[in-house]
């Protein structure tokens, strides 16, 4: 039995099925070709256990032998530890993954999940908040990733950690027609969402809530 363990919700509301996060692991473990298991913990009523490896009631998070990681980025840093498929070994190419591990996190995610809140609310009013958070992902952000792209099929080099996150990033604004104007943004993410281990792992989280619906 694998060692690894990914533990998510055992169900979701349909809106954010597809880009709950435990997706990028179940990515990351596909391309990789680890062996793992997937155990669920209840959307409601989480209890001290689930407070207890996630401090703020969310998922993922993986179990490898005595190691529980939390967040994403964190998990993904963990498996590339595990394979050279995820990150490279040489120290000029894993600085490379890692500060555009962190790049996707702490410059584009901080963009654009604050945007998406708006288009999941199918919040459309004029307010300074609603342009304060257009103008950050349209002006500050979109466009630099956009000239980045333009020019190289994967962000390090060989397919990584940073693909996953960054690609998984975009494709959450690409859901509501934000990379419209962006054709090399739209461009990576069709590349990374052509791949195999993508495809196995979106199938397995759509299935995995929508067994959730039968148990409810």
């Amino acid at each position: 039995m694998s060692n690894l363990v990914l533990t998510t919700f055992d169900w979701v509301p349909p809106p954010p099925r597809g880009f709950v996060r435990d997706l990028r692991i179940r990515w990351a473990l596909e391309e990789a070709g680890l062996p793992y298991r997937v155990a669920s913990v209840p959307f409601q009523n989480r209890g001290a256990d689930h407070f207890a490896h996630q401090p703020f009631g969310q998922v993922p998070w993986l179990t490898d032998g005595d190691i529980t990681v939390f967040e994403s980025g964190a998990i993904l840093l963990h498996l590339g530890e595990l394979s050279a498929r995820l990150m490279p070994t040489d120290p000029k190419g894993r600085a490379v993954v890692q500060e555009w591990v962190f790049a996707a996190l702490a410059s584009v995610e901080a963009a654009s999940q604050p945007w998406s809140f708006f288009q999941f609310m199918d919040d459309a009013g004029e307010t300074p908040m609603r342009k304060f958070f257009d103008d950050f992902l349209y002006k500050h952000r979109l466009p630099q990733m956009e000239k980045v792209l333009a020019g190289r099929e994967w962000l390090a080099g060989a397919f990584s950690i940073a693909d996953i996150l960054m690609a998984d990033v975009l494709r959450l604004v690409d859901r509501f027609g934000g990379l419209a104007d962006y054709p090399a943004c739209t461009a990576y993410v069709a590349r990374a969402t052509a791949r195999t281990a993508f495809k196995k792992a979106y199938a397995d989280q759509m299935a995995h809530f929508a067994a959730g619906d039968a148990a409810r």
